[in-house]
């Protein structure tokens, strides 16, 4: 994500200087909330389930810290994917529901609370607490005569609140896209037929993340745009919904 602006810094230091504070910071708050949230919902709905693996293992907890992977922390800050830490369930431990039913339910507890803060934020959108700064729109402020505008607290805080939206639900839609080892794939194994689910679940045993990886790559270095197709129009749908305005 970050190397997208580093063009700013050839054609405009100064503005850059300036600008690249923001962006980072807004980076940082919406990324870290948005994992932390993400990774201590599957352990808290896991733990209710009756599993205390998480609990043990001290990922019942809202500390950034339990929960953010160093390299997949920074990979999503430069490059636009990455990952958390990933919370260890041991569904045998599940009572009120089948280990399978329980699976899904603590993989879409990931998502449903991205969604969930995202719409908390929405509202302070829609209530006009905040103007709306969808991602990017401080890049607009390059002119020395607007530079000036950009270190206000409120405009500070409108990128950080539109970041935090729109990385947030990004982080939903692409975690429910059933490919191992995503939350959806997990939802799509627990949802499917017994048959049929064991025959999906074999997916990952044979090619585990590999799949995912090998999209990634190609969004990457040849530029295919196969994520953005598969999560951008969900992504601009589900924007408009929370904040009452189109992403772009």
């Amino acid at each position: 994500m970050i190397f997208q602006f580093i063009g700013l810094f050839f054609r405009d230091p100064v503005a850059f200087a300036v600008i690249f504070p923001v962006l980072a910071l807004s980076l940082v708050v919406s990324l870290v909330a948005g994992i932390t949230i993400h990774e201590f919902s599957h352990a808290f709905l896991a733990d209710r389930l009756g599993d205390p693996t998480p609990r043990f293992l001290k990922r019942l907890s809202l500390n950034p810290l339990a929960h953010l992977d160093p390299l997949g922390t920074l990979m999503l800050l430069f490059v636009g994917f990455g990952w958390g830490r990933p919370v260890p369930v041991n569904p045998l431990n599940f009572r009120a529901v089948s280990p399978r039913a329980g699976m899904a339910l603590v993989a879409l507890a990931g998502p449903v609370s991205n969604v969930l803060l995202a719409g908390l934020l929405g509202l302070v959108i829609r209530e006009r607490l905040l103007p709306w700064h969808p991602p990017g729109y401080v890049l607009t402020f390059w002119r020395l005569w607007d530079l000036f505008d950009v270190w206000d607290p409120r405009f500070v805080l409108a990128e950080v609140v539109g970041y935090t939206i729109v990385i947030n639900l990004a982080l939903a839609v692409f975690n429910l896209l059933p490919l191992p080892p995503l939350d959806g794939y997990r939802i799509l194994v627990g949802i499917l037929p017994r048959g049929l689910a064991a025959a999906v679940a074999r997916l990952e045993f044979t090619w585990g993340p590999a799949l995912l990886i090998t999209i990634l790559a190609l969004d990457v270095f040849l530029h295919a745009g196969i994520i953005s197709r598969l999560v951008g129009p969900a992504l601009q749908v589900a924007t408009e919904v929370v904040v009452g305005r189109r992403l772009t």
